[in-house]
């Protein structure tokens, strides 16, 4: 089972990298920021967010000991920060000067690696903070890296579609074409496994692509034939591009979070599906396990993060056990689910009241002003109006994800519009927000971020009254 135990809500733009350590878990975004979070509440850290990159945060990354983390950027820096306090420890510049796709700590920590746009890749010494060595792939962009749990090679993926072994020495060991369209992403087993013959060691690891496909493969490591990558099988379940996958730290589960929407945790060892989980509204941009606890966090496009738990457990902090996938919509809440639904609200002075006036998932979403006012003597205006506001998001969001057809929806906002424009991209979106997408978002497409040939935007009438059309149909 698969219970959602919380939902953070702060950057203010897609989610594109999230990542745990033994007590927090941090997450990066377009916005040029990282979060930190406590696990034991999943309250932001004071010294959140942290800022300093230019442009967007690609990646960020825990060393094994949780005491530092790593970020990188388009803005061609690679940033180690204290997770103590926040405090910049080094900024580590790509000497190429290209964008920063992705980096990732060694095992022991000795060793820090940073792939680039322009398919260069660097392993920096973590104690002297200097380049240790540096290589680069033939074509592409590195997107994706891994270490092996022993720390004698790493993997990087590329845009070309390769996946490239190193030693650390930076040698190419092996190399295979994996993903026709380009990696988005590997990881390699913390659990390495052993055929019974002398001298051989297997290494499960996982990619993904813009193929669709989930790979998996056994890198075999020989004294006497060096570092072989084998192809080993391909996991069906996604219906679009997957941009993200990742190993539990028992290597019993695989994650992977697509295009499609949906994240699909996978049991590698017999290809089974074990939980599909389709709450972002969005792409799914990566996927992360917690190393001590039975926690998955996804983040997406739509600028969430989505924390799970795995297996048997009570909800976290303010979430309500409806949260599971299996739970169904707030209609079936219980008593329970809408007294931790309030406290996610900010409104946890009312837990009582509603208690004592048995307001279940039914009773909350008929609530009106009146009922407020007369049955649940809530005499502050204020509140009132916050509680409806609350209310109707709720109202909104079941009939959303239920009924309204995605060409109704701005693409931005993910909400039903009701004055849709067309941009000079050829997609409808909101006025309100697609004007001010064009104000602060430098003037690209939000579907394609290719830029506008035109800011002007043209009511789309036939669309507006097709909705108002489905609206009628809804009411009958």
């Amino acid at each position: 089972m698969a219970t959602l135990i919380h939902t953070l809500a702060d950057h203010s733009d897609d989610v594109n990298y999230c990542a745990f350590s033994p007590s927090c878990l941090a997450t990066c975004s377009l916005d040029k920021t990282i979060r930190v979070y406590s696990l034991s509440d999943f309250a932001e850290l004071p010294y959140s967010p942290l800022k300093g990159h230019t442009y967007a945060v690609h990646c960020c990354c825990f060393s094994p000991s949780g005491r530092v983390l790593a970020s990188c950027s388009t803005d061609g820096t690679t940033r180690l920060w204290d997770a103590g306090d926040g405090r910049v420890l080094a900024v580590l510049e790509q000497p190429s000067g290209s964008p920063v796709r992705v980096c990732r700590f060694s095992p022991e920590s000795a060793y820090l690696v940073s792939g680039a746009a322009d398919g260069s890749a660097v392993l920096w010494n973590v104690q002297s903070l200097t380049p240790s060595r540096s290589g680069s792939v033939k074509d592409g962009s590195l997107v994706a890296c891994a270490f092996s749990p022993d720390g004698s090679f790493f993997v990087t993926g590329s845009s070309c579609g390769d996946l490239t072994i190193w030693d650390d020495k930076m040698r190419c060991l092996d190399t295979a074409k994996a993903h026709d369209l380009g990696v988005t992403c590997c990881d390699i087993s913390s659990q390495p496994v052993s055929d019974g013959e002398r001298g051989l060691r297997h290494f499960r690891m996982a990619s993904c692509g813009q193929d669709n496909q989930i790979k998996l493969w056994l890198i075999l490591v020989t004294d006497f034939l060096g570092v072989e990558l084998k192809y080993k099988c391909t996991l069906e379940g996604h219906s679009a591009p997957v941009l993200a996958c990742a190993f539990s730290c028992d290597g019993r589960m695989l994650v992977s979070g697509s295009v499609d929407k949906c994240v699909i945790v996978h049991e590698p060892s017999t290809g089974n599906t074990l939980h599909t989980l389709s709450r972002h509204t969005r792409y799914v941009t990566t996927c992360a396990f917690a190393p001590r606890r039975p926690l998955l966090a996804t983040g997406s496009m739509d600028k969430t993060v989505t924390v799970w738990q795995l297996g048997p457990g009570q909800p976290g902090p303010g979430q309500p056990a409806a949260g599971s996938e299996c739970a169904g919509t707030a209609e079936d809440w219980s008593e329970d689910d809408v007294a931790a639904w309030l406290r996610a609200q900010d409104l946890a002075a009312l837990v009582g009241l509603f208690r004592r006036n048995n307001i279940d998932g039914k009773e909350l979403l008929g609530l009106t002003r009146e009922s407020l006012r007369n049955d649940l003597k809530i005499e502050s205006l204020g509140l009132r109006s916050k509680v409806l506001r609350k209310v109707e998001e709720l109202r909104t969001k079941a009939m959303g994800s239920a009924a309204v057809p995605d060409e109704f929806v701005c693409p931005i906002t993910r909400e039903l519009m009701k004055e849709p424009v067309i941009a000079a991209d050829g997609y409808s979106y909101e006025k309100e927000a697609m004007e001010n997408w064009i104000t602060n978002k430098r003037r690209t497409s939000p579907m394609t971020n290719l830029p506008l040939a035109s800011l002007m935007l043209t009511p789309n009438r036939t669309l507006k009254m097709a909705i108002g059309r489905w609206l009628e149909a809804q009411q009958h």
